[in-house]
C-alpha cells in the first residue's frame, strides 16, 4: 500500500459504512481497529433523535450528550494525536484537491454567468466535520501553506485559487515546477501588493484604453473597430508585462494578434499618432492603394517602449489577415531570428506576445501547430507569453457549440506549463498573473498562458446586433459600468487616488485624442509606412531587374568545398551504404565524375556559407531528404551522435541550421516566413516532404508569402522546396500545384522556378541570396530526376555558369524546325529521349525554368528563328487543368498565336493529379509522347 491506494481504502470504507458485510473479514478489522465510527447496517442515513447527537466518522470528538463514542480514548490530548494522525492524509488529498480544481470556482467570469459544481472542494467529502474545521492542526506537512486550524489552511488556499485567479498548473509532471508555483502563489495567496504608483498606472492605462474607444466610435460612428470595450485590462496587461519584460533584460518583443482590439494596442502600446490612426478611417487618398493595401485593423507596427526604469524594448506587432492564429507562428520565427542575430544562445534577449481569441485559441489547429513547437530545438524561442482575450463567444457562437473542452485554453495542456484564468474586471489580480507569469517565463524558459476573461461590449464589430443571438448575456453588459469605473471607485474608496487625480486623467487623455483628430483633418496627409529596418537597407522589391546576378564562383576552390563534405572525423563511424556516394561525390569534386542534383546543393550552401550567408533549413526529414539524395547530417552508427560536414568548412564561415520539423506543414512554414522577415542577408528554406503538402499551408502561403509585399510592403526571401514530378505513384505526392502558384503570381511577387539540371539549381539558389532583390521562391524539385543518369552538370556549369530562365536546344536548330515543344520540369527528359531514339531532327525542345516573373520578350528572343507557321506545342506531365497551360495560354497565348499555331498536350482534365495505377500512368505518359510527335509532315 501507498499514498496512490488512498482512494482504494476510501472506496472501502464508504462500503463498511453501509454495511460491514460489504468487505472482506480483515478490512472490517481494520477499520474497527482504527476507525472510530460504528458501521451502518444500512445505507439509509439515520439523522439523531432526541437531544442526542453524532461524531464524525474521522474526528472522534466527544457527542453532545458527553459519552465517549467508540474509538475516544477519554483523554483530550490523546484524542487530538490520534485524530492527526488519522486526518492527515485526508487533509492533504482536500488540499490537492484545491490545488487541482479551485479554478473550477474561482470567481473568473465578470458576467457570473457560470456556477459549476464542485463537490470535490467540500470537506464534508472526506469526512470532515464542522468541528474539525476548528481543531487546532500541525500544517508542517503541507508545503506553502500555513494556519493554525483547518479553516485557516482552507481560507488561505480559497483566496490563492477561488478569487479573481483560477490556476492550472498541477497537469505539469515535473515536481520543481509545481512546487516553485505552490510557493510563488500560495505565499503571498495570489495577490500581488501594489504601490500607490502602480495603482495610479494601472489606472492611467485602463482610462487610455477606454477613453479611446469612446472617441472613436463618437467620431466616427458605425465604422469598424473591433473595440477592446469589454476587455480593456489587456492594455494595462501588456503594460505590466512589458514592464517585467524589461526587468528580465529583455530587448526585443514581437507580437502577433487578430484584430480585436489591434487600434488600442497601437496606440496606446506601440504609441502609433492617433492623428494616422484617424487618416485610415477617413482614406483620404484612395489611389496610393489601388490594387493594394490593407485595412486598418490589419497593419502592423513597430516602436520603442522605454520602461519606467529607463529600459528600450523594441517592440514590432506582426502584421496579421483574417486568419487569426496562423500569425502565431510566424511571430515567433521573427523572434527566433532576432535571437539568433543577437547570438542569443540563453533565447532571454527577445520573446514572444502572442493575443489569442478564446473561440481561435480552441478552434484553430495551428494553435496546437504552434505550442508544439514550443520545445522543440529548431523553434525554441525560450517562452512565449499567451494572452486569451476571453469574450465567452465567438462572433455569435457560445463555448458549448464551440469548444468540447471546459477551458478555451485546454490544449495547452499539452505543455507543461502553468495556465492563469483571471477575472478581467480586477485588475490588480491581472498584475498578479502577469507578475507570476512572466517570472515563469524567464526562471523555465517556456511559454505560459493568461486567460483574460472579458466580454465584447459591442458585439462582434460595431455594425453587428449581438443580442439577436446572445441575448441574456448582452442584457447583463448593458447594466454593467467599465473595468475603468469600476477600478476608479475601488481606488476612491481606498483613498489611493482623487477624483481630481482621476479627472485630470480623463481630461489629459481627451483633449491629446482631439488634437489629434483636428490634426488629422488640417495636416497634409502622408502615408505612414515604416521604413524596412536596418538590416533590410541594402534590398529592394517591386519588378525583377534585368541585369544578371553574378553567381560563379573559382573552380579550385569549389572543388576543395565540395570535397571537404565528404569529410568525416577521424573515428566518425558512418553507415556503411553512405561509403559510396561519399567516394562518388569525392570524383564530382576532382571533376572526374559530372555533379548530380544532391552534389549541385550541397556545393551551394557551401559557397554561400564561406562567403558569410548564414543557411536554415526544415522541413520533415529534411537532415537526410525525402529520398534519401541530401544526407547533411549524418549519424554516427556506435554512438548516434550527429555531425554536419557544412557546418565545418572553415572557422570564418557562417551558420547553418538543418533541423527535422514536425509532422507540421501551417505551423512551420509560418514559423520560416517569420525567419525570413528578419533575415535578408541568409538562405531560409521550407523542404515539403512531398510537392502537395504545402496545401496544408495554404494560407501562409495566400496570405503571406504571396501578398504580403502589396499589403503590407514588407519583404522576404524565403524558399520553398517542393518536389514535383508524375512517376507513377499515384495522386497525392505527385504534383506542387504549381497552377495555384502561377494564379496567385501578380506584380512580380514570387519567383515561380523549375530547375532541371544542377547546374540551374546551384546558380538559382546563389541568386537568391547574393542579388539584393528579395522575392520568395518557390522552387519545384526533382523526384526521379535526382539520380537520373542525364541530369548532370559539370563542375565548370557551376563555376563559370549563370541561371537562365529559359534553357534552348542545343541539338537542333530552331530555323529547321517545324514544330517546338515548349515545356517545364521533368517531362523534358521524356521528350528528349522520345526524339533520340527516334533520330527527330526539326522538332525543337525548350525547357522554362522560371515560369515567373518571365517577359514574354525572353521567350521570344529564344524562339527567334523559328519559322512563322510553325506549330508550337506546351507539354505538361500535368491534366489539362494543372499545371502552367493556363498561365502559359492567358499571358503569353496571343502574342504566340499571331505568329505560330499554339497547342496542348496534357493528360485529360481531372478531378485529382494522377492515376494511381503504374500502367496507367505509363499508357498516358506514353500518349503524351506520341502526341508530342505526332503528325510531323514528311513523316
Amino acid at each position: 500500500m501507498n499514498s496512490y491506494s488512498l482512494d482504494y481504502i476510501d472506496d472501502l470504507y464508504v462500503q463498511y459504512l453501509r454495511d460491514p458485510s460489504n468487505v472482506s473479514e480483515s478490512w472490517r478489522q481494520y477499520f474497527e481497529q482504527f476507525l472510530v465510527a460504528p458501521p451502518r447496517t444500512t445505507t439509509r442515513i439515520r439523522q439523531p433523535v432526541g437531544g442526542g447527537g453524532s461524531a464524525d466518522p474521522i474526528s472522534g470528538s466527544l457527542s453532545p450528550s458527553g459519552n465517549h463514542r467508540h474509538g475516544s480514548s477519554g483523554d483530550e490530548s490523546t484524542d487530538q494525536a490520534l485524530w492527526m494522525s488519522r486526518v492527515q492524509d485526508r487533509v492533504n488529498q482536500l488540499v490537492r484537491e484545491y490545488r487541482v480544481r479551485g479554478h473550477l470556482v474561482a470567481q473568473l467570469d465578470p458576467l457570473d454567468m457560470f456556477h459549476p459544481d464542485t463537490p470535490e472542494l467540500s470537506p464534508q467529502l472526506y469526512g470532515l466535520s464542522d468541528q474539525d474545521l476548528t481543531r487546532p492542526l500541525d500544517s508542517s506537512a503541507l508545503e506553502n501553506v500555513t494556519g493554525s486550524t483547518l479553516n485557516v489552511i482552507l481560507t488561505k488556499l480559497q483566496n490563492t485559487y477561488c478569487r479573481s485567479i483560477g490556476a492550472q498548473f498541477m497537469h505539469i509532471d515535473n515536481r520543481n515546477i509545481r512546487d516553485w508555483l505552490q510557493r510563488r502563489m500560495e505565499t503571498s495567496q495570489n495577490r500581488l501588493e501594489l504601490s500607490h504608483q502602480v495603482q495610479r498606472r494601472i489606472y492611467a492605462r485602463l482610462a487610455d484604453a477606454s477613453i479611446f474607444e469612446e472617441f472613436v466610435r463618437r467620431k466616427f460612428v458605425g465604422a469598424k473597430t473591433f473595440s477592446l470595450e469589454g476587455a480593456e485590462t489587456l492594455i494595462p496587461l501588456l503594460d505590466l508585462a512589458l514592464e517585467k519584460a524589461g526587468q528580465h533584460q529583455v530587448k526585443e518583443v514581437v507580437m502577433g494578434m487578430a484584430h480585436r482590439g489591434r487600434l488600442n494596442v497601437m496606440a496606446n502600446i506601440l504609441k502609433k499618432r492617433a492623428m494616422n490612426i484617424f487618416w485610415s478611417f477617413d482614406d483620404p487618398s484612395p489611389e496610393l492603394s489601388r490594387g493594394g493595401g490593407d485595412v486598418r485593423y490589419h497593419l502592423g507596427y513597430s516602436s520603442d517602449w522605454i520602461t519606467a526604469a529607463g529600459a528600450t524594448i523594441h517592440i514590432s506587432l506582426c502584421f496579421n489577415p483574417s486568419h487569426l492564429e496562423f500569425v502565431n507562428t510566424v511571430a515567433m520565427g521573427r523572434c527566433r531570428c532576432k535571437q539568433d542575430h543577437r547570438h542569443d544562445e540563453t533565447r532571454q534577449e527577445a520573446m514572444t506576445f502572442l493575443i489569442h481569441g478564446d473561440a481561435a485559441f480552441a478552434g484553430e489547429g495551428v494553435v496546437q501547430e504552434t505550442l508544439n513547437l514550443s520545445e522543440l530545438e529548431g523553434y525554441r524561442t525560450g517562452g512565449t507569453l499567451h494572452i486569451v482575450i476571453n469574450n465567452q463567444v465567438g462572433f455569435t457562437t457560445e463555448p458549448k457549440q464551440g469548444r468540447s473542452s471546459t477551458y478555451a485554453t485546454d490544449v495547452a495542456k499539452m505543455l507543461q506549463i502553468p495556465i492563469f484564468h483571471v477575472n478581467g474586471e480586477d485588475p490588480e489580480a491581472v498584475a498578479q498573473v502577469v507578475s507570476v507569469a512572466m517570472d515563469f517565463r524567464k526562471e523555465f524558459h517556456r511559454d505560459a498562458v493568461i486567460d483574460l476573461y472579458a466580454y465584447r461590449r459591442w458585439g462582434h464589430n460595431e455594425g453587428d446586433e449581438p443580442r439577436f443571438t446572445q441575448p441574456l448575456m448582452y442584457a447583463k453588459i448593458d447594466r454593467r459600468a467599465s473595468v475603468r469605473e469600476q477600478y476608479l471607485h475601488r481606488l476612491l474608496e481606498l483613498g489611493k487616488i482623487t477624483a481630481e487625480e482621476a479627472e485630470e486623467i480623463q481630461k489629459e487623455r481627451t483633449e491629446k485624442l482631439e488634437n489629434e483628430f483636428e490634426a488629422s483633418k488640417n495636416e497634409p496627409f502622408f502615408p505612414d509606412t515604416q521604413s524596412l529596418a536596418a538590416n533590410w537597407a541594402d534590398y529592394f522589391g517591386g519588378p525583377e531587374p534585368h541585369e544578371v546576378t553574378d553567381t560563379t564562383y573559382d573552380i579550385k576552390q569549389l572543388s576543395q568545398l565540395l570535397d571537404s563534405v565528404t569529410r568525416l572525423p577521424d573515428g566518425f563511424a558512418a553507415n556503411k551504404k553512405l561509403k559510396r556516394p561519399l567516394a562518388l561525390r569525392r570524383e564530382m569534386a576532382e571533376g572526374t565524375r559530372p555533379l548530380d542534383w544532391a552534389s549541385a546543393e550541397a556545393a551551394a550552401f557551401a559557397t554561400l556559407l564561406v562567403q558569410g550567408h548564414s543557411i536554415r533549413m526544415t522541413g520533415q526529414d529534411c537532415q537526410r531528404g525525402t529520398f534519401s539524395q541530401r544526407h547533411a547530417v549524418l549519424h554516427n552508427t556506435k554512438t548516434g551522435e550527429t555531425y554536419t560536414p557544412l557546418a565545418h568548412l572553415r572557422e570564418d564561415q557562417a551558420s547553418i541550421e538543418l533541423y527535422n520539423s514536425p509532422l507540421s506543414e501551417a505551423g512551420v512554414l509560418g514559423f520560416e516566413y517569420g525567419y525570413s522577415l528578419d533575415r535578408p542577408n541568409g538562405l531560409v528554406a521550407w523542404e515539403a516532404q512531398f510537392g502537395d503538402f504545402w496545401n496544408c499551408a495554404q494560407v501562409i502561403v495566400d496570405q503571406f508569402i504571396a501578398s504580403a509585399e502589396d499589403k503590407w510592403s514588407r519583404l522576404s526571401g524565403l524558399v520553398m522546396l517542393l518536389p514535383h514530378g508524375f512517376e507513377g505513384q499515384g495522386p497525392e505526392h505527385c504534383s506542387a500545384r504549381m497552377e495555384r502558384f502561377l494564379a496567385m503570381s501578380a506584380e512580380d511577387n514570387i519567383q515561380v522556378v523549375q530547375p532541371t539540371t544542377p547546374a540551374q539549381y546551384f546558380h538559382c539558389l546563389r541568386r537568391q541570396v547574393i542579388r539584393k532583390w528579395r522575392k520568395p521562391l518557390v522552387m519545384l524539385t526533382p523526384k526521379s530526376l535526382l539520380r537520373h543518369p542525364l541530369v548532370v552538370s559539370s563542375l565548370e556549369e557551376l563555376a563559370e555558369g549563370q541561371f537562365q530562365k529559359i534553357l534552348a536546344d542545343d541539338q537542333v536548330d530552331l530555323k529547321d524546325c517545324q514544330r517546338l515543344l515548349m515545356c517545364s520540369g521533368k517531362i523534358y527528359y521524356d521528350l528528349f529521349e522520345r526524339r533520340r531514339d527516334r533520330e527527330i531532327d526539326d522538332v525543337g525542345i525548350i525547357r522554362i525554368e522560371q515560369l515567373y516573373p518571365l517577359r514574354y520578350e525572353e521567350i521570344a528572343r529564344e524562339i527567334d528563328g523559328l519559322p512563322k507557321g510553325a506549330e508550337i506545342f506546351w507539354v505538361q506531365d500535368e491534366p489539362t487543368n494543372m499545371g502552367a497551360w493556363s498561365y502559359i495560354k492567358l499571358k503569353y497565348g496571343d502574342q504566340l498565336a499571331a505568329n505560330y499555331k499554339l497547342s496542348l498536350v496534357s493528360r485529360d482534365e481531372s478531378a485529382s493529379p494522377s492515376t494511381g495505377s503504374m500502367a496507367a500512368h505509363k499508357m498516358e505518359q506514353a500518349e503524351l509522347l506520341e502526341a508530342s510527335f505526332a503528325d510531323l509532315k514528311g513523316r
